[in-house]
């Protein structure tokens, strides 16, 4: 993460409000064949408890149990033009982003419990869909069903290691900061204009 710490973000409660909203990130973790990614969909057990699955043929589901993983999101990002700031010439171009990394042990599940982060990670994300009525694994033949979940792997990670980054232009004055939220958001980059402003 980066190394300011002006730009340390330490709030566990809004790190994870941020998982649960993005809900897909990086999973890095390390093999007999070098460093390997997969891009999850996960769903919170409890405050430290990230549940995932992945497909079985993807080549990182064999080395996960037991392994030490990274779990990555990455919010909104844009850069920063220095002439935003209105500070005078002698400004840098930057990029301004969130991102949380949660570093910890994984751990293979069971089938039923793999039903269960399916069925959940489903039903938050039909929630945000209303008024469509929502998905449910009801509406498949059962059989079906299990069938294609016998093509995926649940795991979860316990998180041991919380890094969170708010780089939003907090080590610059309050006006240039507001000034380059107005310009990144000019820029079509309205995610981070808000971060930026309500940082």
């Amino acid at each position: 993460m980066h190394p300011d710490p002006a730009f340390r973000w330490e709030d566990r409660v809004a790190m994870r409000a941020l998982v649960s909203e993005l809900s897909l990130g990086a999973l890095f973790c390390g093999t007999p064949d070098g460093p390997r990614v997969a891009h999850v969909p996960v769903v919170w057990n409890d405050d430290d408890t990230l549940a995932f699955h992945v497909s079985r043929g993807n080549g990182i589901a064999r080395h996960l149990d037991g392994a030490t993983g990274l779990f990555v999101v990455q919010g909104p990002d844009g850069y920063i033009s220095p002439d935003w700031y209105g500070l005078g010439p002698d400004q840098v171009p930057t990029w301004n982003y969130v991102a949380v990394e949660l570093e910890g042990k994984i751990t293979r599940t069971g089938h039923d419990a793999l039903v269960e982060q399916v069925d959940r990670v489903a039903a938050a994300q039909e929630q945000r869909l209303t008024p469509k009525a929502p998905w449910t694994r009801d509406k498949m033949d059962q059989a079906r069903f299990d069938g294609m979940t016998r093509g995926i792997i649940g795991f979860t990670l316990t998180v041991q290691a919380w890094r969170g980054t708010l780089k939003l232009g907090q080590n610059k004055p309050e006006a240039a900061r507001l000034a380059a939220a107005d310009g990144v958001e000019a820029a079509g980059r309205r995610g981070i204009a808000h971060w930026m402003r309500n940082v």
